[in-house]
């Protein structure tokens, strides 16, 4: 309810049906078309004025059901993709992948990029995406990560499939690689070289990867009948100038290991660049390998040795089936995971032992 002053009053919310797109114009402090422009993602505004609107939106409890499809038609199917801020090489693969899927059905992404990654901010987003009018969710496996117990409980009101999550999810949708086969693949691999001394560069806990990944180079050391060394274990956020201080974190140590093993390219191309800027040469002091093999593996130099994930195609096969559930008349199937296969690509950045370099 609205008091004579255009607040909201303390009584109970009034229902969505008595709540026009006017009524929350006016409370957020712009026009109607700006409200409309948010809700169908049609244009760009300023994200302040965005967040105004989204938390009228929520605060009157308005579900704009018919808003959305005003300007798109009754019978598009809209998909909402969260993604993030920060320009990652993998992020610019989920969108490739989502576009692809969404132009070749014929159905509107929606999309919306998040600053902070905090568990708040990631679930008002899901929440607005829908509230705009999104039929379904594809989430990248980070935002999938931070929201499975919302997942898990039901609580997100569309379907959701998550795309590279890392590891299981109970009860949604997913198109993934299997993320502990795949680093211990690509550890088994820099074992074979002859290293023995491998550092691994961990995701942060948010990340369903830094258990699974984590994992697997646990395994193949133990197999390998290599002891595991937590000090060659750095935990750190999967981007560039986190990988950085990573990267110091390793080189700076007498016994440095000889191979580093990152949990994404942005991190291992860090790692190359301090590497270069101490003056050691790249593979022949020290090999480096990452993960996903995304663009930027083949744009640096050395060419970076990557386990590959083919982000695009997962984030394509993701958009589909999100399209397919939100287009869906009848039962709804059982959740289910599609692993596809993953590749590990060797490049200059890894090479054998060098002599005389100490292994321990």
């Amino acid at each position: 309810m609205l008091s004579e002053t255009g607040d909201l009053a303390k009584s109970p919310r009034r229902k969505s049906q008595a709540i026009t797109i006017e009524t929350v114009a006016r409370v957020a402090g712009v026009s109607a078309m700006t409200v409309s422009n948010v809700l169908n993602n049609s244009k760009p505004v300023r994200e302040a004025t965005r967040e105004a609107v989204m938390r009228a939106v929520r605060d009157l409890n308005y579900t704009p059901n018919l808003a959305a499809k005003a300007l798109a038609g009754a019978d598009t199917t809209r998909i909402g993709l969260l993604l993030s801020r920060d320009d990652f090489s993998f992020i610019s693969s989920v969108l490739g992948g989502a576009v692809e899927a969404t132009s070749a059905l014929g159905a509107q992404l929606m999309t919306r990029r998040l600053g902070h990654q905090s568990h708040d901010e990631v679930l008002a987003a899901a929440q607005d995406v829908v509230v705009a009018g999104a039929n379904a969710l594809v989430l990248p496996g980070l935002y999938a990560g931070i929201l499975q117990e919302e997942l898990r409980n039901g609580l997100i009101d569309v379907p959701v499939v998550a795309a590279s999550v890392g590891d299981e999810i109970e009860g949604i949708w997913s198109i993934r690689i299997d993320d502990e086969a795949a680093a211990y693949d690509m550890t088994t691999s820099l074992i074979a070289l002859g290293h023995r001394r491998v550092g691994f560069l961990r995701a942060e806990e948010k990340h369903l990867v830094h258990k699974t990944r984590f994992a697997g180079y646990a395994r193949a050391l133990a197999e390998a009948g290599l002891a595991l060394d937590p000090s060659l274990v750095v935990t750190s956020p999967l981007s560039f100038d986190s990988g950085i201080a990573a990267a110091d974190a390793f080189l700076d140590r007498t016994d440095r290991p000889t191979a580093i093993f990152a949990s994404n390219d942005d991190t291992a191309s860090a790692i190359v660049a301090m590497a270069h800027k101490r003056g050691l040469r790249v593979p022949d002091d020290l090999s480096v390998a990452g993960f996903d093999d995304s663009p930027l593996a083949l744009r640096m130099w050395p060419r970076l040795s990557s386990v590959r994930q083919p982000v695009t195609e997962i984030a394509r096969k993701a958009t589909e089936l999100a399209i397919s559930l939100a287009r869906l008349s009848g039962e709804t199937p059982a959740h289910r995971t599609d692993i596809i296969d993953h590749t590990i690509v060797m490049r200059e950045s890894t090479a054998p032992l060098a002599e005389g370099l100490v292994c321990a």
